[in-house]
Protein backbone atom coordinates (compact mmCIF):
# COMPACT_ATOMS: atom_id res chain seq x y z
CA UNK A 1 0.00 0.00 0.00
CA UNK A 2 3.10 2.79 1.17
CA UNK A 3 4.35 1.87 -2.33
CA UNK A 4 1.28 2.78 -4.35
CA UNK A 5 0.59 5.67 -2.22
CA UNK A 6 4.30 6.68 -2.85
CA UNK A 7 3.48 6.58 -6.79
CA UNK A 8 0.91 8.81 -6.10
CA UNK A 9 2.31 11.41 -4.18
CA UNK A 10 5.06 11.95 -6.61
CA UNK A 11 2.35 11.85 -9.56
CA UNK A 12 0.56 14.59 -7.97
CA UNK A 13 3.63 16.21 -6.96
CA UNK A 14 5.11 15.86 -11.02
CA UNK A 15 1.33 17.51 -11.80
CA UNK A 16 1.83 20.33 -9.40
CA UNK A 17 4.77 21.48 -9.08
CA UNK A 18 4.00 24.98 -7.87
CA UNK A 19 1.45 24.19 -5.79
CA UNK A 20 2.14 21.17 -4.02
CA UNK A 21 5.22 22.28 -1.54
CA UNK A 22 5.69 18.43 -0.64
CA UNK A 23 4.21 15.43 0.46
CA UNK A 24 4.40 12.54 3.12
CA UNK A 25 3.26 8.76 4.10
CA UNK A 26 3.16 7.91 7.45
CA UNK A 27 0.84 4.94 8.84
CA UNK A 28 -0.18 3.97 5.54
CA UNK A 29 -1.79 7.62 5.02
CA UNK A 30 -0.97 10.26 2.26
CA UNK A 31 -0.78 13.41 3.05
CA UNK A 32 -0.12 16.45 0.31
CA UNK A 33 0.81 19.90 1.92
CA UNK A 34 -0.16 22.80 -0.53
CA UNK A 35 -0.21 26.68 -0.90
CA UNK A 36 -3.14 28.41 0.99
CA UNK A 37 -4.19 30.25 -2.12
CA UNK A 38 -3.81 27.22 -4.75
CA UNK A 39 -6.38 24.67 -2.87
CA UNK A 40 -9.23 25.16 -5.02
CA UNK A 41 -6.66 24.07 -8.35
CA UNK A 42 -5.28 21.24 -6.36
CA UNK A 43 -8.66 19.69 -5.36
CA UNK A 44 -9.66 20.02 -8.90
CA UNK A 45 -7.20 18.38 -10.07
CA UNK A 46 -7.31 15.35 -7.50
CA UNK A 47 -11.36 15.15 -8.34
CA UNK A 48 -10.56 15.25 -12.60
CA UNK A 49 -7.48 13.44 -12.73
CA UNK A 50 -8.04 9.61 -14.00
CA UNK A 51 -5.29 8.83 -12.12
CA UNK A 52 -6.84 10.10 -8.97
CA UNK A 53 -10.28 10.26 -9.13
CA UNK A 54 -10.77 11.53 -5.62
CA UNK A 55 -14.69 12.67 -6.11
CA UNK A 56 -16.02 12.28 -2.64
CA UNK A 57 -15.28 14.46 0.52
CA UNK A 58 -15.51 13.30 4.05
CA UNK A 59 -14.44 16.09 6.20
CA UNK A 60 -12.63 19.73 6.32
CA UNK A 61 -11.26 20.44 9.89
CA UNK A 62 -9.41 23.19 11.39
CA UNK A 63 -6.37 22.77 13.61
CA UNK A 64 -4.87 25.16 16.08
CA UNK A 65 -1.35 25.82 16.26
CA UNK A 66 -0.93 28.59 18.75
CA UNK A 67 1.95 30.05 18.77
CA UNK A 68 3.14 29.66 15.14
CA UNK A 69 3.25 32.62 12.43
CA UNK A 70 0.58 30.78 10.35
CA UNK A 71 -1.16 29.73 13.38
CA UNK A 72 -4.10 27.19 11.58
CA UNK A 73 -4.39 24.35 9.15
CA UNK A 74 -7.36 23.65 7.21
CA UNK A 75 -7.15 19.71 6.55
CA UNK A 76 -8.76 18.32 3.81
CA UNK A 77 -10.22 14.44 3.43
CA UNK A 78 -10.75 13.19 -0.01
CA UNK A 79 -12.14 9.49 -1.25
CA UNK A 80 -11.41 7.71 -4.32
CA UNK A 81 -14.22 5.00 -4.41
CA UNK A 82 -12.55 4.12 -7.85
CA UNK A 83 -9.20 3.22 -6.51
CA UNK A 84 -10.00 2.66 -3.10
CA UNK A 85 -7.90 5.33 -1.91
CA UNK A 86 -8.11 8.10 0.20
CA UNK A 87 -5.37 11.40 0.67
CA UNK A 88 -5.19 14.49 2.93
CA UNK A 89 -4.50 17.70 2.08
CA UNK A 90 -3.76 20.52 4.49
CA UNK A 91 -2.80 23.98 4.11
CA UNK A 92 -1.75 26.93 6.76
CA UNK A 93 -3.33 30.02 7.21
CA UNK A 94 -3.70 32.62 9.96
CA UNK A 95 -6.45 34.53 11.76
CA UNK A 96 -6.95 37.16 8.86
CA UNK A 97 -5.81 35.66 5.49
CA UNK A 98 -8.98 33.73 3.55
CA UNK A 99 -8.69 30.42 2.80
CA UNK A 100 -10.54 30.00 -0.75
CA UNK A 101 -13.66 27.88 -0.88
CA UNK A 102 -13.90 24.73 -2.26
CA UNK A 103 -17.61 24.50 -2.37
CA UNK A 104 -17.97 25.15 -6.03
CA UNK A 105 -16.48 21.69 -6.69
CA UNK A 106 -17.61 20.18 -3.87
CA UNK A 107 -21.21 21.04 -2.45
CA UNK A 108 -20.73 18.72 1.04
CA UNK A 109 -17.89 21.23 1.93
CA UNK A 110 -20.26 23.64 2.69
CA UNK A 111 -21.07 23.00 6.42
CA UNK A 112 -17.33 21.84 6.90
CA UNK A 113 -16.36 25.16 5.99
CA UNK A 114 -18.88 26.63 8.27
CA UNK A 115 -17.79 24.50 10.71
CA UNK A 116 -14.00 25.13 10.82
CA UNK A 117 -15.07 29.42 10.59
CA UNK A 118 -17.50 28.78 13.72
CA UNK A 119 -14.90 26.82 15.90
CA UNK A 120 -11.74 28.56 14.96
CA UNK A 121 -12.48 31.74 12.85
CA UNK A 122 -11.34 30.04 9.60
CA UNK A 123 -12.37 32.34 7.15
CA UNK A 124 -13.14 31.01 3.68
CA UNK A 125 -13.63 33.38 0.14
CA UNK A 126 -16.16 32.69 -2.19
CA UNK A 127 -18.21 30.76 0.45
CA UNK A 128 -22.03 31.12 0.15
CA UNK A 129 -23.04 31.26 3.54
CA UNK A 130 -20.01 31.89 5.99
CA UNK A 131 -21.71 31.93 9.57
CA UNK A 132 -21.65 30.12 12.31
CA UNK A 133 -23.66 26.49 12.57
CA UNK A 134 -23.02 25.21 15.84
CA UNK A 135 -22.80 27.77 18.51
CA UNK A 136 -25.70 30.97 18.93
CA UNK A 137 -25.39 34.01 16.73
CA UNK A 138 -24.49 36.15 19.70
CA UNK A 139 -21.49 33.75 20.61
CA UNK A 140 -18.35 35.25 21.30
CA UNK A 141 -15.30 34.18 20.38
CA UNK A 142 -14.18 30.78 18.40
CA UNK A 143 -14.66 27.57 21.38
CA UNK A 144 -11.97 25.35 19.40
CA UNK A 145 -9.26 27.96 19.57
CA UNK A 146 -5.94 26.50 22.08
CA UNK A 147 -6.61 30.32 23.85
CA UNK A 148 -10.52 30.15 24.35
CA UNK A 149 -11.09 29.92 28.09
CA UNK A 150 -12.60 26.10 28.61
CA UNK A 151 -15.78 27.95 30.96
CA UNK A 152 -16.09 30.46 28.11
CA UNK A 153 -17.01 33.94 28.41
CA UNK A 154 -20.71 34.00 28.62
CA UNK A 155 -22.97 31.76 29.82
CA UNK A 156 -27.33 31.53 29.26
CA UNK A 157 -30.14 30.62 30.46
CA UNK A 158 -33.87 30.98 30.31
CA UNK A 159 -35.39 33.49 32.30
CA UNK A 160 -38.93 32.90 33.74
CA UNK A 161 -39.47 36.96 34.52
CA UNK A 162 -38.56 38.20 31.26
CA UNK A 163 -39.69 35.11 29.56
CA UNK A 164 -37.09 34.60 27.07
CA UNK A 165 -33.20 33.23 27.30
CA UNK A 166 -30.58 35.59 28.55
CA UNK A 167 -26.56 36.20 28.65
CA UNK A 168 -24.86 36.59 31.52
CA UNK A 169 -21.05 36.95 31.94
CA UNK A 170 -19.36 33.60 33.49
CA UNK A 171 -19.09 34.14 37.39
CA UNK A 172 -17.00 31.27 38.75
CA UNK A 173 -17.30 30.25 42.11
CA UNK A 174 -13.58 28.88 41.93
CA UNK A 175 -10.62 30.74 40.00
CA UNK A 176 -10.29 27.72 37.09
CA UNK A 177 -8.34 30.31 34.69
CA UNK A 178 -5.05 31.05 36.38
CA UNK A 179 -2.84 27.94 37.47
CA UNK A 180 0.20 28.13 39.76
CA UNK A 181 1.80 24.41 38.15
CA UNK A 182 3.07 23.29 41.40
CA UNK A 183 3.11 19.62 41.80
CA UNK A 184 0.72 17.83 43.88
CA UNK A 185 2.78 15.81 44.99
CA UNK A 186 4.97 17.78 46.69
CA UNK A 187 2.58 20.05 48.35
CA UNK A 188 2.03 23.92 47.74
CA UNK A 189 3.88 26.94 48.87
CA UNK A 190 0.73 28.07 50.63
CA UNK A 191 -1.96 26.71 52.61
CA UNK A 192 -4.96 24.99 50.65
CA UNK A 193 -9.01 26.09 51.55
CA UNK A 194 -10.16 24.04 54.25
CA UNK A 195 -6.47 22.42 55.03
CA UNK A 196 -6.02 25.52 58.03
CA UNK A 197 -7.84 23.04 59.86
CA UNK A 198 -5.23 20.94 59.72
CA UNK A 199 -2.62 23.47 61.53
CA UNK A 200 -0.90 22.22 64.37
CA UNK A 201 -1.46 18.68 64.08
CA UNK A 202 1.12 16.61 64.70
Amino acid sequence: MDETLKELGEYIALKLVDEVKHFTIVRGELTLFANRDDIVKVMQFLHDDNQCQFISIIDICGVDYLGREMRFEVVYHLLSPVRNLRIRVKVETDEESLVPSTTDLFPGANWYEREAYDMFGILFSGHPDLRRLLTDYGFSGYPLRKDFPPSGYVELFYDAEQKRVVYKPVKLTQEFRTFDNLSPWEGTDYVLPGDEKAEGKT
